[in-house]
């Protein structure tokens, strides 16, 4: 997520203090992605020095605001029309701990797969709520709470791709990667998940909303 152009996002509305610009975009946000109050100062601050932002002002509080300069709408619109590439986002931390699961003996494959899965049904369970709260008007904190949503179910997919690979890897008679897995999972052990658990999925695969 882009600090800076997400500050230069509420400031194009009109000049905001620190904690103005911190409330507005947890706002239009859905209050997904919390920023601390330092972490915006400190962004202005850049901005200040590149001549994106300049000072507009104190209130009575000694609250210093901040007004988008020309160059700093230049630059909004400019990071608007480029499309956000797969280097810029954060490394898949999942994928990497699952590809990494299967090559080190003694670890539970199955089992990492179940407890992430019922972390994602809850999550899915939670933002829905929350979106069915929203006011039918606020079209930003919808846009990224169905983000997340859709997130959420594409991960429960790709965890049931998993588990599936991992099983018929293991009924195939092979040894997971480098020859250092221990026992093969065996399909007693994806059974354990629950029918609480097992239902919610189901619904998500046949691209029902939970």
């Amino acid at each position: 997520m882009s600090v800076k152009h997400s500050l230069l996002a509420v400031l194009a509305d009109g000049d905001r203090y620190g904690y103005q610009l911190r409330a507005e975009f947890e706002e239009r946000t859905g209050a997904t992605w919390p920023l601390n109050i330092g972490q915006v100062y400190t962004t202005l601050s850049r901005l200040e020095r590149d001549g994106l932002v300049e000072p507009a002002g104190q209130d009575a509080a000694n609250h210093v605001f901040y007004r988008i300069t020309d160059a700093g709408r230049d630059e909004l619109f400019a990071w608007f029309a480029r499309p956000v590439t797969r280097a810029e986002r954060p490394r898949d931390e999942l994928a990497v701990k699952l590809a990494l699961a299967v090559t080190v003996a003694g670890v539970d494959v199955a089992a990492i797969v179940h407890a992430q899965r019922k972390h994602a049904l809850a999550a899915l369970q939670d933002y829905t709520r929350v979106k069915a709260r929203l006011d039918p008007g606020e079209l930003a904190a919808s846009l990224v709470l169905e983000s997340m949503i859709f997130q959420s179910e594409a991960e429960i997919r790709w965890l049931d791709h998993v588990e599936a690979r991992v099983l018929r890897h293991a009924r195939e008679g092979r040894t997971l990667p480098a020859d250092r897995a221990s026992s093969p999972i065996s399909p007693s052990s994806t059974s354990s998940t629950s029918s609480a658990d097992s239902a919610p999925a189901a619904a998500t695969r046949e691209g029902k909303t939970i």
